[in-house]
């Protein structure tokens, strides 16, 4: 379980700098000063989290299968959360209206916290750490 956190980190921070430099260089001509700052937020998210994942499978403190709960929450979230706010912060440039997806928004959002919740659970429960 650890590898597959691990990669998932890189792949999402990885994927957060390319957007990144994409959202500064290749989208400041075609949208909104609004809609640019939205999609750095998504960019913002997803490296935090990316950052959170390359921790949390280097971590030690809890067991491979105690990760997994919180790995998929995270996962999830980003997902959700991140990648609606791309389509969303990018609608203009489309035919096809991605409002009707805003709802994944605070979806991914509240799973990003129900996966902070449970690392923090867990961590807090640990007898080890009193």
């Amino acid at each position: 379980m650890n590898k597959t956190i691990l990669i998932t980190g890189v792949i999402f921070g990885c994927t957060a700098i390319i957007l990144g430099a994409f959202g500064a260089h290749g989208l400041e001509k075609l949208v909104d000063a609004k809609a640019l700052s939205t999609f750095e937020t998504g960019v913002k998210y997803q490296m935090y989290h990316a950052l959170f994942l390359l921790v949390l499978g280097s971590f030690n403190v809890l067991a491979e299968e105690q990760k997994g709960l919180i790995y998929y929450f995270v996962t999830v979230g980003v997902v959700f959360f991140s990648f609606s706010i791309y389509l969303l912060a990018t609608n203009s440039l489309t035919s096809y209206d991605f409002k009707t997806i805003a709802l994944m928004t605070p979806l991914g959002g509240s799973l990003l916290i129900i996966g902070w919740i449970i690392l923090g659970f867990r961590l807090f429960s640990r007898k080890q750490l009193r």
